[in-house]
């Protein structure tokens, strides 16, 4: 069973106000990134914060190919530009947050037995909401126009994608 995935649909799905997420990796199956897009298009205010400078090139990459089609719905995606973000962070509505080891890619969510301390109603959830606000802070806001890599790295992309739970 996919509990970490489970919970982070639940917090998309309960959420009205926002969802901010940090995570260094973003490699998801079409369920999670439907989700996400569907939490942006009814007005809440998602946000994902990842590293502007990458640990593993074709991983960055692949994370990055998830831009467009996230910012086409309305989803406000980040770089940390400091450096590497290694921060697992997920927050809704200043009333529930994850904090652990769970990235948003397949093997973290669906292979490894990662850990998570999932907080609700906790006054350390806002603790959370500050330091993400701070990271957000320091980060670079993504915009379409960067994200168009042409059509043959998007084939690429596609390709590589058939390794992503690998990856």
């Amino acid at each position: 069973r996919a509990v970490a995935k489970s919970i982070l649909q639940n917090m998309l799905a309960s959420a009205t106000r926002y969802v901010y997420m940090t995570t260094p990796y973003l490699i998801i199956d079409n369920d999670l990134c439907t989700d996400i897009e569907n939490t942006a298009l009814r007005g809440v205010d998602v946000r994902i914060v990842l590293p502007h400078i990458p640990d593993k090139r074709l991983v960055f990459e692949m994370s990055q190919s998830y831009y467009p089609r996230l910012l086409r719905a309305g989803v406000k995606i980040y770089e940390y530009t400091p450096g590497f973000i290694h921060a697992k962070c997920y927050l809704a509505d200043d009333t529930t947050a994850m904090v652990g080891t769970v990235n948003l890619d397949y093997r973290s969510l669906y292979l490894h037995f990662e850990n998570g301390t999932y907080l609700y109603g906790s006054k350390k959830v806002l603790e959370v909401k500050d330091d993400m606000v701070k990271t957000i802070e320091e980060s670079h806001r993504m915009e379409k126009k960067e994200c168009d890599q042409g059509v043959v790295w998007t084939l690429v992309v596609s390709i590589i994608r058939l390794f992503a739970p690998l990856m």
